[in-house]
């Protein structure tokens, strides 16, 4: 696999590293291809010293020195990061932006020239190289440059590619799903508590549960409806703990946790 494009990211907070950590631990990039840059110099020369990447002085510099321009800022300045570096942008540089609910258009009018940019929607999961990221191109991107973008990500999880009016729904869902499980984590260990388990044995058993579970359902392909019917035997354990959660309406709690996030980020990027 060849080595991707030499890489600048501007901004090196949490969702930064972990895409740095990915992409050297996978062998997607090489260390001395990534360029940082970020406002707190401390932070750059850290990540330096951890993974050998090459901090810059300044966004511009960052820029010159790559041909993939990464915006990994918060979503309050990301306006301020294209105005400072448009002019030391080039024509055939990819921008890829990870600021959520930062609309293509919005970008483009911001840089004010024809680059091609990918909007992408990570998750925290990929802290841990369990990331699930969907991502969508703006007009003047093509196929080649959502590839160039989808390995980047692929490096810390699975990438899928959409169009860009599905993303409201994917932050929903996978952009925020991560704290809806982790609310259902709880209460599953909760009940192992409140049956007898230790607690940091609960937590492991519904930690390892939902990680099996979510992967039979991957790797499967099968209906989750199908997979939950084969843990379920007629009259035994399981369908009781089923019916405990249809009386407490938990599917339709979670699917309009789900809609009614989805119309939050679509009021927050003001569509």
């Amino acid at each position: 696999m060849t080595s991707m494009p030499p890489l600048a990211f501007l901004g090196a907070g949490k969702m930064g590293e972990a895409l740095i950590a990915g992409l050297i631990e996978s062998g997607t990039s090489r260390r001395d291809r990534i360029h940082v840059a970020d406002v707190r110099r401390e932070r750059t020369d850290a990540l330096r010293k951890r993974y050998g990447v090459r901090p810059a002085r300044s966004n511009g510099e960052a820029v010159s020195r790559a041909d993939v321009v990464v915006l990994s800022v918060k979503p309050s300045v990301v306006r301020d990061v294209i105005l400072e570096v448009r002019e030391a942008l080039r024509d055939r540089q990819l921008v890829i932006s990870i600021a959520a609910g930062v609309g293509l258009e919005a970008i483009q009018t911001v840089l004010g020239r024809h680059l091609p940019v990918v909007r992408a929607m990570p998750n925290t999961p990929c802290l841990v190289r369990e990331g699930m990221t969907a991502i969508c191109a703006g007009p003047h991107a093509g196929m080649r440059h959502l590839e160039t973008a989808r390995r980047l990500f692929e490096a810390v999880g699975r990438c899928v590619i959409v169009e860009e009016r599905l993303m409201n729904a994917v932050t929903a869902l996978s952009g925020s799903g991560p704290a809806f499980q982790f609310v259902m984590l709880d209460a599953l260990a909760d009940g192992g508590v409140k049956s007898g388990l230790p607690r940091d044995l609960a937590v492991e058993l519904a930690a390892q549960t939902m990680r099996g579970a979510a992967v039979m359902a991957l790797r499967t392909g099968e209906h989750p409806g199908r997979l939950k019917d084969a843990v379920a035997t007629p009259g035994g354990c399981t369908v009781e703990g089923l019916l405990a959660m249809e009386e407490g309406r938990l599917r339709a709690t979670l699917i309009q946790a789900v809609v009614r996030t989805a119309r939050r980020a679509g009021e927050l990027a003001g569509d």
